[in-house]
């Protein structure tokens, strides 16, 4: 069920603190900042104010820091694709050893060496959607004459309805697609090429009698289309004479079948890692939320333990930090510090400007009445607020590292666009579980009783 998200405001918290051009009016509003600490600290002898505005400036020069972009790389070969499956089978043995699970390493790896050694013979699978009439069989086999050991595959016909739009298994080790497609397309073909990954090999037959009509009709396709499709267009007039003359860039295609075979055995690869990545997903979250749990009550406690309540905001932001540091372990994310830093700025701004913290104090007054004493305590709401914004953060942190494992270049531009949803989506996940997080805060608040009277 879709939840409804909240409301991002236009120009957000986030917005002057990660772009560069309004660096220096951040270093105007610090020095009004300052001003102001001075006529409070000496002037109206508030004390522990200097400390205050130090570190509430720190927090804000180290959230402004504008981010590097990282330079992470997919792999180009098929050994290249091959070590980073090998090391996915070494972050299964690490989690199911920490999580006490039996291992599963050997039928993982027999499936790897399958596809490493992939020899089944060159391929050239038919496809089309039901009501579309394919050429018939010798045609093809005479279009395709040339091409050494070519195994031609027809495929049964894809339904017009269907409640999954899901290329069929036994498609994927298919060296070549050829689609073939009436024109103008349906709906229902439409919605079958956006199923095909980018690295499928696919051409599309397009069946269409007369040729002014038929060139109109793909000028026309062609603005209809993604830019991936423009070059692989073959229009066909349905004439059996013609069918070799359309189909030489397919026959030029597999005529290079060691560099096919070679691809075909990298994107096998390439899906294997994707559902490896996806059986890890659920191995790790189960070990990140007790690390979340663990973190958000650390810098609850350093927040509560402070005299000063401006250094709630540098507590949770270098505690989120070192959060996103042990994360980056359970993702196997071999990205810098500096990187990790980064992502951790960028979504601590963006759940500040979604009003994460002021949300969580008044959703605690009104949901519980947690123990007496140390809920009276100073400092107590600041502390479970900066846990509560930890457990958003972190959520959505683990989002973002989902999303970036394996094969995708975590890109830092993507994820300022990304950060908004990934917030929000985590808040309202989090936000689902309030009473659970309730339930915690008091057991916390009660063995916290030593700082909450001292």
């Amino acid at each position: 069920m879709q939840l409804p998200l909240p409301t991002i405001p236009s120009l957000s918290l986030k917005d002057a603190l990660v772009t560069p051009r309004l660096l220096g009016p951040l270093a105007l509003s610090a020095g009004v900042l300052v001003g102001g600490q001075w006529l409070l600290a000496d002037v109206l002898h508030l004390p522990g104010g200097g400390l205050s505005l130090l570190a509430a400036g720190v927090g804000i020069w180290w959230l402004a820091k504008p981010p590097k972009r990282p330079s992470f790389r997919k792999p180009v070969s098929l050994q290249g694709w091959v070590n980073r499956c090998e090391e996915v089978l070494h972050q299964f043995a690490e989690l199911e050893s920490a999580l006490g699970l039996t291992s599963l390493r050997a039928p993982r790896e027999t499936e790897l060496r399958r596809i490493e050694q992939f020899d089944a013979p060159l391929s050239l699978g038919v496809v089309a959607t039901q009501g579309t009439t394919l050429p018939a069989t010798d045609q093809l086999q005479g279009a395709m004459a040339g091409v050494q050991a070519l195994d031609l595959c027809i495929a049964r016909p894809l339904p017009v309805t269907a409640t999954a739009w899901c290329w069929a298994e036994d498609l994927e080790e298919l060296d070549v697609l050829l689609h073939v497609l009436p024109l103008p397309l349906r709906a229902a073909d439409l919605l079958w090429l956006e199923q095909l990954s980018l690295d499928r090999p696919v051409w599309l037959l397009l069946e269409s009698p007369g040729c002014t009509e038929s060139a109109d009709q793909l000028d026309a396709l062609r603005c209809q289309l993604p830019e991936r499709w423009h070059a692989h267009l073959l229009a066909w007039s349905g004439d059996p004479s013609q069918l070799r003359g359309v189909l030489q860039p397919v026959r030029q295609q597999l005529i290079q079948s060691e560099r096919v075979r070679q691809l075909t055995r990298q994107r096998l690869l390439g899906n294997l890692h994707r559902q490896w990545q996806s059986e890890l997903e659920a191995l790790r979250r189960t070990q990140f939320r007790a690390l979340l749990q663990r973190s958000q009550w650390v810098v609850a406690g350093v927040v509560a333990a402070s005299p000063v309540p401006s250094v709630d905001l540098l507590a949770v932001v270098v505690g989120n930090g070192l959060l996103v540091k042990e994360m980056a372990k359970i993702w196997a994310c071999p990205w810098s510090a500096e990187v990790l830093q980064a992502v951790a700025r960028q979504l601590a701004v963006v759940a500040l400007a979604q009003g994460v913290v002021e949300w969580t104090g008044q959703a605690l007054l009104g949901l519980a009445k947690l123990d007496g004493g140390s809920w009276l305590a100073a400092g107590a709401m600041q502390a479970l607020s900066a846990a509560y914004l930890t457990r958003v953060v972190g959520a959505s942190m683990a989002d973002w590292m989902a999303l970036n494992a394996g094969v995708e270049e975590p890109d830092l531009e993507e994820l300022k666009r990304q950060a908004p949803l990934l917030v929000a989506r985590a808040a309202e996940q989090e936000r689902l579980d309030l009473s659970g997080f309730a339930q915690q805060a008091r057991q916390w608040l009660k063995d916290g009783q030593s700082w909450s009277t001292t």
